[in-house]
C-alpha cells in the first residue's frame, strides 16, 4: 500500500497493522551463500548499476538496495557492496518511472490506477514506523517505502504472487515496494537500522541512461566482475527454502 505521511515522519503505512508477519507465508528467498549469477538471471542493468555504486562509492559506505521493475525483485547489499540478499517484490500497479505532483499529499482513496507508480532513480531511505511496524522509507514525499507484504486483503492474492516465477503479476500495490516478511526481517531492517542507505530504482519506461547518467557513462562492468553473496542464516523458526520450492497454488489463476 502506499504510506500515509505524519509530520513527525512515523508511518501510517495503511493497513500494516493488520500485516501477518511470516505466519504460513512462504519466504521465496534464494539461500545465499550462492553467488547470484549462479542461482538468479540478474539484469544487465542491475549488474551495471550494482558495479557502479560500488566503484564509485556512490552509497558512501552505507547498505544500499536495487529494485529491479522489469524483473520485480530487490537485491540489498553489504556497505562493502557484497549481496546481502535477494527476494522478489510487489510493485506499483501502474506502469512508469516519475511519481505525479503532489501525489504524497493524497489520500489513498484518491489515488486511481494510473497513479500507483513505483518511482526510479536514486533515493536516500531511512527507516521509520506505522503504529506498530518499521518500514524503509524510499520517497517520503512520494509517500514510497519498502516494507512486509500486506496481506489484509486475502482477493488480492499478495503471497500467491510473490511465490510466483512470473514477474507479470508482481504488480498490485499503490506503489509501495511490498516484499516477504522473512526478507525484511532478516534482511532489510538489521542493514537499515543501524545507519540510513540508498535505494536504487531501476526504470521500465524510461531509458537506463536518462535516470542513471553517471553509471551509463561508466560502461560495462568488466568481465571478471561479479555480485558476490554474504552467507545468511533464517531467524529462529523460519527457514529459507530452496528457489525451486517457490511456487503459487495451482487452482490459483492469477
Amino acid at each position: 500500500m502506499r504510506c500515509v505521511r505524519p509530520a513527525w515522519r512515523i508511518t501510517l503505512c495503511l493497513p500494516l497493522a493488520l500485516v501477518a508477519a511470516g505466519a504460513g507465508q512462504a519466504a521465496p528467498i534464494v539461500p545465499l551463500g550462492l553467488a547470484v549469477r549462479a542461482d538468479v538471471a540478474t539484469s544487465n542493468d542491475t549488474q551495471r548499476l550494482a558495479h557502479w555504486v560500488v566503484s564509485s562509492n556512490d552509497a558512501q559506505g552505507r547498505p544500499f538496495i536495487i529494485i529491479d521493475k522489469v524483473a520485480a525483485r530487490v537485491f540489498a547489499f553489504m556497505p562493502d557492496g557484497s549481496l546481502r540478499g535477494e527476494a522478489p517484490a510487489l510493485l506499483g500497479l501502474a506502469r512508469g518511472d516519475i511519481s505525479p505532483p503532489g501525489i504524497g499529499n493524497r489520500k489513498l482513496v484518491d489515488i486511481g490506477p494510473a497513479d500507483r507508480i513505483t518511482p526510479a532513480g536514486r533515493f536516500e531511505a531511512e527507516m521509520g514506523r506505522d503504529l506498530t511496524n518499521d518500514i524503509l522509507w524510499v520517497d517520503y514525499d512520494a509517500a514510497i517505502s519498502l516494507h512486509r507484504v500486506v496481506t489484509n486483503k486475502p482477493a488480492e492474492r499478495r503471497l500467491a504472487r510473490l511465490a510466483t516465477a512470473s514477474a507479470l503479476d508482481n504488480r498490485i500495490s499503490y506503489g509501495c515496494i511490498n516484499v516477504p516478511a522473512v526478507f525484511y526481517e532478516t534482511i532489510v531492517a538489521p542493514l537499515f537500522r543501524p545507519a540510513n542507505g540508498v535505494v536504487y530504482v531501476l526504470p521500465e519506461r524510461r531509458a537506463f541512461a536518462d535516470v542513471f547518467a553517471a553509471a551509463a557513462a561508466s560502461g560495462s562492468p568488466p568481465s571478471s566482475w561479479h555480485i558476490d553473496a554474504k552467507p545468511v542464516s533464517a531467524p529462529p523458526g523460519q527457514s529459507l527454502p530452496a528457489r525451486a520450492d517457490i511456487t503459487a497454488p495451482k487452482s490459483e489463476s492469477l
